[in-house]
């Protein structure tokens, strides 16, 4: 009952500092906090010690592999067709509908007719509850293409600082929609994080203004304009289907399953009406090599990793891990993709969200779960 108790409390903590809306992956983190309730699944102090590390590294590299992935795999200039964003967003919900469907099966013993059973009680039977997520799965959908727009024209290092804002929308909507009240720390935090992105975003000095940069700067303010609304969905939607997991009590496998169909229906529409020439032309799948499908897998199953973070981890280690993932970015940015190069203003930025994120997840008094 304590380690439930202990979840349940990480879980709040997660929605509250925004770090499960990443890409749409709260729906798999709720599910595997469902199942990990199990006492069966408690593990020693020792190991538990060394889950937590190691879940962290995990999240590190899913994260900066995620972002890093996405950016070289937008910016990588060979011949043929570049794939399509809509088309790798369509491919990643039809991966999770696809795992999450054997979770289900696998938890009906592998019965076809048990499983039956249960679509039929839980989604025929229930059409409210089910149509209720077609507005979290349309504002993750929109979340995801803009992501791509957004590393498409940001290189990888000022587009994990400038997402760091997801904490900030998730926090006004958790007060606004929740009820939820911050400390004074908090909001303290999130004036740091502002500033901090301000600062990250703060146009640098050019003795010249060619041709070249002002298409640059055009560029490079259609990705801030992607970030920013990419926050903003991510915020309202991961508080939005807060409420939902609160006010049902649908199987949380289902859920997802749900989910991942209207994120696949609505993702499907958008690629039909905004690329349906280039599909026509040359296929859904135009352009797909072996880096396309490792973002794809990423962006689908980074929902698990996530949620052993929140398993074995606390707030004070899921922002070490963010800090991680933000130099790491940026050492990456800088020596191999050689897309950026830092400024004495990014520095302060980057420090000042880092800090940010630190400050928010601390409680005062507040002992981490899994003890060292």
């Amino acid at each position: 009952m304590q380690e439930s108790g202990n979840l349940q409390l990480k879980k709040e903590e997660c929605l509250s500092t925004g770090d499960l809306e990443d890409t749409g992956n709260i729906n798999l983190a709720t599910s595997l906090l469902a199942s990990a309730e199990s006492p069966t699944m408690v593990p020693s102090s020792t190991q538990s010690s060394r889950l937590k590390y190691v879940s962290l590294g995990v999240l590190v590299l899913q994260t900066t592999s995620l972002v890093l992935t996405m950016r070289y795999s937008r910016t990588l200039k060979e011949e043929g067709h570049q794939y399509l964003a809509s088309s790798a967003v369509v491919s990643a919900e039809v991966l999770k509908i696809l795992t999450c469907t054997v979770l289900v099966f696998k938890d009906n013993s592998y019965s076809l007719r048990g499983m039956k059973q249960l679509l039929k009680e839980q989604i025929v039977n229930n059409p409210m509850e089910t149509l209720k997520l077609a507005v979290p799965a349309g504002i993750y959908t929109l979340q995801n293409n803009l992501l791509y727009v957004a590393l498409s024209s940001l290189d990888a290092a000022t587009y994990q600082v400038t997402y760091q804002l997801k904490i900030l929308t998730t926090a006004i909507f958790s007060v606004t929609m929740l009820g939820r009240r911050l400390d004074c720390h908090q909001w303290f935090s999130l004036l740091l994080l502002m500033m901090g992105v301000a600062l990250v975003q703060w146009p640098t000095k050019s003795g010249d203004e060619s041709e070249q940069k002002v298409l640059t700067a055009g560029s490079q303010f259609v990705g801030l304009m992607a970030v920013l609304m990419a926050c903003v969905s991510s915020g309202f939607a991961g508080v939005y289907f807060e409420r939902i997991l609160k006010e049902t009590k649908q199987s949380v496998w289902l859920r997802n399953i749900q989910l991942g169909v209207f994120s696949f229906v609505f993702g499907f529409i958008g690629m039909m009406t905004y690329d349906h020439q280039r599909v026509r032309d040359a296929g859904i799948f135009q352009g797909y090599d072996h880096i396309t499908w490792i973002v794809v897998i990423l962006q689908a199953l980074g929902g698990l990793v996530v949620a052993v973070v929140i398993k074995y981890a606390d707030n004070i280690l899921k922002g070490f891990a963010t800090s991680l993932s933000i130099i790491t970015s940026t050492l990456i940015s800088y020596f191999l993709l050689k897309d950026f190069t830092p400024t004495g203003l990014f520095f302060v930025g980057a420090v000042l969200v880092i800090a940010a994120t630190f400050f928010y997840g601390y409680k005062p008094g507040h002992s981490s779960t899994v003890k060292v």
